[in-house]
């Protein structure tokens, strides 16, 4: 008789320990229950500690803006506004190259160096013509005051002027024959005084500050005066070519923000349309719209594909929420409110929409308290709960 009492006991020992474990898989795993619903209530019940240590987050409904945006494929470009093709303007054979590819230069920098004999000689015909402009200007002066005084001829007179305003024409002609070699009026004025200068050296400076991103020239070369020996290019600005497809045209305009979406390589980006292009190109049937950026790190590099997010319109809404915090419940668009004793997952109607956020027409107003971390631990225990069952104004109801 105690043996038989002594089994009892010791099976209802056993059977109380596995009660006490539910939710026990076929390894014998056990499975940690997020919260329980109230069949009757149709409400999820947690405690404050089940939300803190699963991480769901409560935040009231808010009204927000929604930017409504397209995506449009696009390119980095040399901003070709601050590029410079330079050419030597003179022949010449090349005695220094001061500049290699990638170099970063300054204005004014000495980039290379010829030897020119057409320069020589343009250089020598300016000198030559200041010399005989003077000395045509002294006899002209003296030829008039004589021809005043009745001691020459009128004919002296008139052949001392018109020799005059040949050589004026010749000094002009020889001046700017140097200046549209690249020299100034101000060098002009002083080369009478540089008698140590060689005639035959050329210097090709930098127009402006920026980078050597191409270089076609050798020491020893000889170039002509149209060869393109180096670009110069300010990348501290760049284009972003953007390809605007025909259904598209009617969005985009200019003045509207842009953002260049990040990638590995590609910091997040943001600018202003400044041109769209009026034409259509035949083969791609897309438009040109133009965005310029700073680029002061160089990490807008030309050539980089992107992908950029333009803000077509912006509207206010009286509740705007996250697509994140929005469950589907049997195939219903729904979030879990804050009740007084627990979470209600509440049908809610969707309005437009972005990549990010979604408007809520009805269902959800402004102020009221739903789940904004982790809703889709709520969706599944209201699930396991409701089992077939389905949401009906606000309540959940068990079949």
């Amino acid at each position: 008789m105690k043996a038989k009492i002594l089994i009892f006991i010791i099976a209802v020992i056993r059977a109380g320990i596995f009660f006490m474990v539910p939710g026990c898989s076929e390894k014998g795993e056990p499975e940690a229950e997020v919260a329980h619903t109230n069949e009757s209530e149709n409400i999820i019940h947690m405690h404050q500690e089940e939300m803190d240590k699963y991480g769901i987050a409560v935040g009231a409904a808010e009204p927000g803006e929604l930017k409504l945006e397209i995506t449009l494929p696009g390119e980095i470009a040399i901003n070709t506004d601050n590029m410079a093709h330079i050419v030597p303007r003179v022949t010449g054979i090349v005695r220094e190259v001061n500049v290699r590819l990638g170099d970063k230069v300054k204005q004014g920098d000495v980039l290379a160096v010829l030897d020119s004999r057409e320069l020589a000689d343009a250089k020598a015909d300016y000198l030559a013509a200041r010399e005989r402009t003077a000395l045509a200007q002294a006899n002209f002066e003296r030829e008039e005051k004589l021809w005043r005084d009745k001691i020459s001829s009128e004919q002296e007179y008139l052949s001392a002027r018109q020799n005059l305003a040949e050589m004026k024409i010749t000094l002009r002609s020889s001046r700017q024959k140097l200046i549209a070699m690249g020299f100034t009026p101000d060098y002009l004025e002083k080369l009478p005084q540089e008698a140590d200068e060689p005639f035959t050296r050329y210097e090709i400076t930098a127009p402006f500050e920026g980078t050597i991103i191409e270089k076609h020239i050798a020491l020893g070369e000889v170039l002509k005066d149209d060869a393109e020996i180096l670009i110069v290019a300010d990348l501290s600005t760049v284009w972003v070519n953007l390809q605007v497809y025909q259904k598209d045209l009617p969005l985009i305009r200019v003045g509207q923000e842009v953002c260049l979406e990040s990638r590995p390589c590609l910091p997040e980006t943001h600018g202003v349309i400044d041109y769209v292009g009026p034409i259509v190109g035949t083969k791609t049937r897309t438009a040109l719209a133009r965005v310029v950026l700073p680029n002061p790190t160089g990490e807008l590099r030309p050539g980089l594909f992107v992908n950029a997010k333009v803000a077509i319109r912006r509207e206010r809404v009286d509740v705007l929420v996250n697509k994140d915090h929005i469950q589907y419940v049997n195939d219903e668009p729904c979030v879990f409110v804050e009740m007084a004793d627990g979470f209600e997952a509440r049908p809610v109607a969707l309005g437009e929409s972005n990549e990010d956020y979604v408007v809520i027409t009805s269902g959800l107003a402004a102020g009221e308290r739903y789940v904004t971390g982790n809703s889709f631990l709520l969706k599944s225990e209201w699930e396991k709960a409701a089992g077939g069952g389905h949401i009906n104004d606000g309540h959940t109801h068990i079949h």
